[in-house]
């Protein structure tokens, strides 16, 4: 019995700190739209030959269709619109469950860096893991000449240790409300990609000094999937040069209220908020020209 108890408390112990942890798979990935599983889980792009763009990044183990309301309305706000879907996601989540972190963010900063090099604005926005990767991103690029104009962080994750949730595909939530019934993606336990997720949290909370660019992080005080004690961490780790925090308070719905801009109730106005802090920065720049 004791035996028992000693391993489990060590391999608490262990996902905590992840001593000795090194993602497997490093090599590149690319993704094949033509393998998803439903036509919901691609790639949203919209483009008008715009000089402003967003990258909406998705989370963990979701697709772009949480951005199925929101690309349109940044589409209709002037900007040409990128959600693209990660390696390893929306297609087979036997497959996925041995990616990483590692692959899906190099991924990303090659997405990034074509986008940065076509466009005189680019923003950033994520969900989630896609608010984890967003503020890495600002890690990565910002105080260099690929520095994104604008950050906007969603239930971002620099401080939650869990395993994270037999791997199945989830093609919409009939059991969900308030919009959370047009969910896509894996369901299930994915101990390996979840592993690779918790250990990157950890440069990413220790590089958050890095971020110099503008940033809105937004938060649901009842979100039960990352807790919000994640916001007060981004907060004080930030350095930058305009920082907004946002709390959003929906305990009366039963979905996780996680992916803010999926639910019909908050979605609207969430939207509109982030908008018009992304179009500040353009109104001062252009009172300064």
């Amino acid at each position: 019995m004791w035996i028992i108890i000693i391993a489990i408390v060590l391999f608490i112990l262990w996902n905590i700190t992840l001593v000795g942890y090194r993602d497997k798979h490093t090599e590149a990935l690319d993704v094949d739209l033509s393998k998803v599983f439903c036509e919901e889980a691609k790639s949203i792009v919209l483009e008008q030959n715009s000089k402003t763009a967003i990258l909406l990044v998705h989370g963990f183990p979701s697709t772009p269709s949480v951005y199925k309301y929101s690309s349109e309305k940044f589409f209709q706000a002037g900007m040409d619109v990128y959600a693209p879907l990660l390696p390893g996601f929306g297609t087979d989540p036997i497959a996925f469950a041995d990616t990483t972190f590692t692959q899906w963010f190099a991924y990303l900063c090659k997405y990034y860096e074509n986008l940065r090099s076509s466009y005189e604005t680019l923003y950033v926005l994520g969900i989630s893991m896609g608010g984890a990767m967003t503020l890495k991103l600002g890690e990565t690029y910002c105080n260099t000449e690929k520095a994104p104009d604008a950050l906007v962080s969603i239930a971002a994750p620099v401080a939650y240790n869990s395993l994270i949730r037999d791997a199945h595909i989830v093609q919409g939530n009939p059991k969900g409300d308030d919009g959370s019934e047009y969910w896509y993606g894996y369901g299930g336990i994915f101990i390996r990609a979840g592993l690779s997720l918790v250990h990157a949290m950890k440069q990413i909370r220790k590089e958050l000094p890095k971020i110099t660019c503008p940033l809105l992080s937004i938060h649901d005080v009842n979100d039960g999937v990352v807790p919000f004690k994640n916001q007060a961490i981004i907060k004080a780790g930030q350095k930058s040069c305009r920082f907004k925090d946002i709390q959003t308070n929906m305990e009366k719905h039963k979905h996780p209220r996680h992916a803010l801009l999926l639910y019909r109730s908050i979605q609207g106005e969430l939207t509109q908020t982030i908008i018009d802090f992304l179009q500040e920065k353009e109104d001062e720049a252009d009172a300064q020209a």
